[in-house]
């Protein structure tokens, strides 16, 4: 007879966690970035966000991923663009009513991408038959 296992914890680096909750990290609280966090706690941050976690949501500093998708744009349009710090809600906005050239050219890259990706996937789907497990397609 086996006893049984115990349940190890997972857990992650506050880094990790932080690109998960979609905040930069080192606008985080120092407990934050100390420690470790288990899977959850990441849970219940997620669910019920404290104050730090949803002010940070709400006004920034964002990281880039959370600036590109903000703006519809990519990652690369970013950088392309020379944006390769955090930016607040407030300068999202600004560049978002400035609407200078570049974002609109990644704008209509990025929407280009999405179409591009949309087309490939329903390409894949209509090309895979819906054949049985275990058989192989006809051809």
């Amino acid at each position: 007879m086996t006893s049984p296992k115990s349940k190890t914890t997972q857990t992650m680096k506050p880094a990790t966690a932080a690109k998960k909750l979609g905040v930069l990290l080192s606008a985080t609280p120092a407990e934050f970035q100390a420690g470790v966090i288990s899977r959850d706690e990441l849970n219940e941050l997620q669910a019920t966000p404290p104050a730090w976690l949803a002010d940070l949501r709400r006004n920034g500093p964002h990281p880039k991923q959370v600036i590109a998708a903000k703006l519809r744009v990519s990652t690369s349009g970013l950088m392309r663009a020379g944006i390769t710090g955090p930016l607040t809600t407030a300068e999202i906005e600004a560049l978002k009513a400035e609407n200078p050239e570049w974002l609109e050219r990644e704008r209509t890259i990025a929407a280009e991408a999405r179409k591009e990706a949309l087309r490939l996937k329903e390409r894949q789907t209509a090309e895979t038959p819906d054949a049985a497990p275990g058989r192989r397609p006809s051809r």
